[in-house]
């Protein structure tokens, strides 16, 4: 039986704080200078918020879920769209033959994987020998850190490096959203965060997460079924060192190629 992972994915018409919809239109901004003119795989798309964006500039982009209830979203949203293939597909076996693609793309999900190291097989094995492998993911030494429900293991910038180095030459790290909190609001929502984290209290659904948002941060967004350009502002990744713990931000970029 298949996991059910429509409760901790990002689904259009869900209610999100601004700093999430900055963060989701920062994966595919940064993903876009990366696609012009390519071959883009994304695993584990989810609804495909993003891949609207990214076919604005990849030759063709395709794009799989395990998950074949939220793979709906995106299969009815881009109905018509001649550039953008969607297939149920699992990470860990990927049904394309070598060297079929450009870029390959893993947002939010490796965390969910059984075995992250046979999804970075099968990516290096689907890429063309000039073709870059880009993840993004929760950063485990950020203090106020919390684990999803189904997760089996979290990376930090450290553990990320040696995975992807193991098959891929080349590997830079980046990180994003600085966790320093600035005004005494911030201070106060990051203790308390991490008190309920700490004593298991946090909810683990979108829904449940919901509620504390609307107290924490009043008025929530609605997630749109795709991003467009300009929707938000955008928060530069910087380069930061693999060798080292890195509680300095929420997020961790890598970008891997093969030579």
């Amino acid at each position: 039986m298949r996991t059910d992972y429509s409760t901790v994915t990002e689904i259009p018409g869900s209610k999100i704080t601004g700093e999430q919809l900055t963060r989701i239109y920062q994966r595919y901004f940064f993903a876009a200078q990366f696609c012009q003119g390519k071959d883009v795989l994304e695993v584990a798309c989810g609804a495909g918020i993003g891949l609207g964006y990214l076919a604005k500039f990849a030759k063709r982009v395709v794009a799989g879920d395990i998950d074949k209830n939220i793979l709906r979203y995106a299969q009815e949203h881009y109905q018509g769209r001649d550039n953008i293939e969607l297939q149920l597909l699992d990470a860990h076996q990927l049904p394309f033959e070598n060297g079929s693609f450009d870029v390959v793309l893993l947002y939010e999900a490796i965390y969910y994987l059984a075995q992250p190291k046979k999804f970075v097989e099968e990516a290096h094995r689907v890429l063309r020998e000039d073709g870059t492998l880009i993840t993004c993911t929760v950063n485990k030494d950020w203090s106020d850190f919390n684990t999803s429900p189904f997760s089996t293991k979290y990376f930090s910038a450290s553990e990320l490096f040696l995975l992807l180095n193991r098959r891929f030459s080349k590997v830079e790290i980046y990180g994003a959203f600085p966790t320093s909190a600035n005004s005494i609001k911030d201070k106060i929502i990051s203790s308390i965060k991490r008190t309920a984290v700490t004593l298991h209290l946090m909810p683990k659904t979108m829904k449940g997460k919901e509620f504390l948002k609307r107290i924490f941060f009043g008025q929530l967004l609605r997630l749109p079924a795709e991003i467009k350009e300009k929707m938000t502002e955008y928060s530069f990744p910087l380069p930061i060192s693999p060798t080292s713990p890195n509680p300095c931000y929420k997020i961790l970029f890598a970008v891997a190629r093969p030579h």
